[in-house]
């Protein structure tokens, strides 16, 4: 017992430390600094440390003190309780989502068996979609509550994108689940153990639809209709400052995170290396005893697991600086009347072949 909630809570602090304490504030500069590399500019390069700049790298520090002091403002008329808990919602759901995507697989420590996976639920797929559905909540709430027409704009058009990709969605990823046979996000990522078994390769079609679907879940460009800065102010979030606005913007960016790391566990084969089994990897180390052998395996697959995730955070990045941004009737019609109907041509497809 005593080992197991160690274990549990060792992988709750990594998944919150990777995600609060890296990739959160690592992605504000990011998104600046690849923007600036693609339009071939300079880009954030101001704040130092006693003359020492770092690339920019300090900016997410200096970005951090200023939220801090900025001033917390709720315009008259605004409802304070649903304007105070929408930012709470967005970022709660980003981060609660990684509870059920393993970025390692079963390993034997000290003779104790430990799985890299917060809750290794049997319904882990479900479990992602729920909280991914909660997340635009905040965004609607966030409009609705600031007692800002063009707030409220933002707000209806995160909540028509939400239910029109949504659906879309949840088609896209059945033929993964009828490939796998599992909703269990452990067993498909040790499905994929072998390299031509990789999700890409059995569900190519899925993939695309499914990355589209999630990139606009998380509104960004070209899918940034409910913010829209030419037309909306800033959309939903017109109204907020200081730490509230943050968590907005910390929320978008932990979502790419978790479209990346849900990429990653269908599609790309997960934590494992092309052509290497856990096995192969547990008996190269031998030479470091058991219990080395399996830590140093955890190691590899775990730097794995989130280079891949890297990726897919910088492929977002890149779509998100090179597309301009849709018209809303093209919003619609892109995931009704195109995104849909493949999904669902895709699923019978993905049956007949299961069937021959």
């Amino acid at each position: 017992m005593i080992a197991d909630l160690i274990e549990t809570i060792a992988k709750i602090l990594f998944v919150f430390g990777i995600n609060m304490g890296f990739f959160s504030p690592i992605l504000g500069w990011v998104e600046r600094k690849q923007s600036a590399v693609m339009q071939d500019r300079v880009g954030a390069n101001r704040a130092d440390i006693m003359g020492y700049k770092a690339i920019g790298l300090f900016h997410p520090i200096a970005d951090a003190i200023k939220v801090m002091v900025k001033e917390d403002f709720i315009p008259d008329g605004a409802n304070k309780i649903f304007h105070t808990l929408a930012p709470f919602i967005s970022l709660t759901c980003s981060i609660v989502t990684f509870a059920v995507v393993p970025f390692g697989g079963q390993y034997e420590i000290f003779g104790h068996k430990v799985n890299l996976v917060i809750a290794n639920l049997d319904v882990g797929i479900l479990f992602v979609f729920a909280f991914a559905s909660l997340a635009p909540y905040g965004a609607v709430l966030a409009g609705w509550s600031s007692n800002n027409n063009w707030s409220f704009l933002g707000g209806m058009r995160a909540s028509a994108q939400m239910l029109s990709y949504e659906v879309a969605m949840g088609f896209t990823i059945i033929g993964v689940i009828m490939v796998f046979g599992s909703l269990r996000l452990t067993d498909i990522g040790m499905m994929q153990e072998d390299f031509f078994r990789w999700g890409i390769f059995l569900q190519p079609v899925g993939f695309i639809l499914f990355l589209t679907c999630a990139i606009a879940e998380n509104k960004r460009i070209p899918f940034d209709m409910p913010e829209a800065e030419s037309e909306l102010v800033a959309g939903y979030f017109t109204e907020y400052s200081g730490m509230k606005f943050v968590m907005f913007w910390m929320g978008e960016f932990l979502e790419i995170v978790t479209i990346s790391a849900i990429v990653t566990t269908l599609f790309f084969g997960a934590w494992h290396l092309p052509f290497i089994t856990d096995a192969d990897l547990v008996n190269f180390f031998s030479f470091a005893g058991q219990t080395g052998s399996n830590f140093l395996a955890i190691l590899v697959n775990v730097a794995t697991f989130l280079m891949k995730v890297i990726f897919f955070i910088w492929l977002q990045m890149t779509i998100r600086w090179t597309l301009p941004r849709f018209r809303y009737d093209q919003v619609m019609k892109l995931g009704w009347k195109m995104i849909l109907p493949i999904s669902l041509i895709n699923i019978f497809i993905t049956a007949v072949i299961i069937l021959v």
